[in-house]
C-alpha cells in the first residue's frame, strides 16, 4: 500500500532504504493542519537587522552625531550634543577669567623679555674758584689728568672670564659694545658737537628707541629724556671743543645678573679742552677744562650680544663747572676760562676722584679743586 508522499511507483530501486528510510517513517506522523500553514509567515530582516550586534564600519566625526542606542562604544546624540555644549562653556569661561585677571589685576608681572627706559641723572657742579684758561696741552699736563691716556685708548677692557651662563666669548662681546658705545657717545667730533646722534642710536636696543628721539627732539631733565644722559654734547651757542685728543680714564665690570642677562657697568672720567664757541680758534690762552664723569650701567641677552646693541639700563653723570643754575638736558654750558665762581651746590664734589662717584643730595655740587698732578686722588667721603 502506498503511502502518502510517496512516489506512485513505489521508491526507485537504489534510492533510500536503510537510514533514510527510517528517518521518513519517523515524520510520516506530523501533519500540518491547513490552519497552521495560514498562519506561517515568512519575514525578510534588513540589512541593518542582519548585521546583529556587528559595530558599524565607518563612525562620525562630529561631537553632535552618536550611534543608535543600545550600541557597545557610541553615545546618543543627545549625551554627545551635552558633552561638547559643556566644553564650549568651560572655554569660554576660562578666556572670561583670564581676561578678567589680566584687566583687574595691576601688579601682575611684566614680561621678562622687556627692555626698560633709561633712567638718568645729571649733576651739574659749579666751580668754586675762577676758571682757568691757556693751552690745552698746558691745561692737561697741570691737572689731574695729565697721566690719562688719549681718546678710545683709556678705555680698557678688563680679563674677561665665563660665567655660569656666559660664555667667555660672550662676555667679550658685551665688553667691546660697551666700549664702543662709551667711543660713539663721549668721543665722536660730531656727537659732541650736536651735529649726530646716528653714531649712538644704532648701538641700543630698538626697544630703547623712541624714548632716545624723544630725548634728542625735545630733551628735557624728568630723569628720563635727557640728551645728556644718552652722550656728551656741548650747546653749540655756548662752547666747542678745542682738542679733539680727550683724556679719558676708568673702569669696566660685568656681572650676570640672571641666566639670560649680563650686565656691564662702565665708570668712567672725561676731561675736554673747550673754547668759547665765539672765539678765535687761534686764542693762546682761550680754552679751559671741562671735566665729566659717566658711570652707566649696560645689559645684554643673547640677542643683543647677536645684534651688537645695549639696553642703557641707567647714567649717573657729573660735570664741570657749569652754573647750578643750568639746565644741563640738552647740553652741557660749560663755565668758559676767566669766569667767577657761581651759586654753588651742597657738597663738594671730585670728578677726578677713583671708586663709586659721591652722589649729591641735590640737583647740583661743587666742583672739588683739582688734585695736582702726579698725586693719587683719594675719593671723598660718603
Amino acid at each position: 500500500m502506498a503511502v502518502p508522499g510517496d512516489p506512485p511507483d513505489g521508491t526507485p530501486e537504489g534510492i533510500g532504504g536503510g537510514d533514510e528510510e527510517f528517518r521518513s517513517d519517523e515524520y510520516r506522523s506530523v501533519v500540518f493542519d491547513e490552519d497552521f500553514v495560514r498562519a506561517a509567515r515568512l519575514q525578510e530582516f534588513s540589512a541593518q537587522e542582519r548585521m546583529g550586534e556587528h559595530a558599524r564600519a565607518v563612525r562620525s566625526r562630529s561631537i553632535w552625531s552618536g550611534g543608535g542606542p543600545g550600541k557597545p562604544g557610541t553615545s546618543t546624540p543627545g549625551r554627545s550634543a551635552r558633552q561638547g555644549m559643556l566644553l564650549v562653556l568651560l572655554i569660554a569661561t576660562a578666556f572670561a577669567v583670564a581676561v578678567y585677571m589680566g584687566l583687574s589685576n595691576p601688579t601682575m608681572p611684566v614680561d621678562a623679555g622687556r627692555t626698560d627706559p633709561l633712567t638718568s641723572t645729571i649733576v651739574p657742579l659749579a666751580p668754586a674758584a675762577a676758571v682757568p684758561g691757556g693751552r690745552p696741552v698746558d691745561l692737561y699736563a697741570s691737572s689731574p689728568a695729565a697721566d690719562y691716556r688719549v681718546g678710545a685708548a683709556g678705555i680698557s677692557l678688563p680679563a674677561a672670564r665665563r660665567t655660569h651662563h656666559f660664555t667667555e666669548g660672550q662676555v667679550v662681546t658685551a665688553l667691546s659694545i660697551a666700549k664702543d658705545y662709551l667711543v660713539q657717545s663721549s668721543l665722536d667730533p660730531d656727537v659732541l658737537a650736536g651735529a649726530a646722534t646716528r653714531p649712538v642710536r644704532v648701538l641700543l636696543d630698538p626697544d630703547q628707541l623712541a624714548q632716545f628721539d624723544r630725548s634728542m627732539t625735545s630733551p628735557a631733565g624728568d630723569g628720563r629724556h635727557a640728551a645728556t644722559g644718552w652722550l656728551v654734547r656741548f650747546d653749540p651757542g655756548t662752547a666747542t671743543v678745542a682738542d679733539t685728543r680727550v683724556r679719558v680714564s676708568g673702569t669696566l665690570a660685568f656681572e650676570e645678573i640672571s641666566a639670560d642677562v649680563l650686565e656691564v657697568t662702565t665708570d668712567h672720567t672725561f676731561v675736554y679742552a673747550v673754547r668759547p664757541a665765539t672765539g678765535s680758534p687761534a686764542a693762546a690762552d682761550g680754552a679751559s677744562l671741562f671735566t665729566i664723569r659717566r658711570e652707566l650701567r649696560m645689559r645684554f641677552d643673547a640677542e643683543d650680544l647677536t645684534t651688537r646693541r645695549a639696553e642703557l639700563v641707567s647714567a649717573y653723570v657729573m660735570a664741570g663747572p657749569q652754573a647750578c643754575s643750568t639746565e644741563p638736558a640738552e647740553g652741557f654750558r660749560p663755565v668758559l676760562a676767566g669766569a667767577g665762581p657761581t651759586t654753588v651746590g651742597p657738597a663738594a664734589s671730585d670728578p677726578y676722584a677713583s671708586g663709586t662717584p659721591r652722589r649729591t643730595a641735590g640737583l647740583c655740587g661743587v666742583l672739588a679743586p683739582p688734585t695736582p698732578a702726579g698725586t693719587a686722588p683719594v675719593s671723598p667721603a660718603p
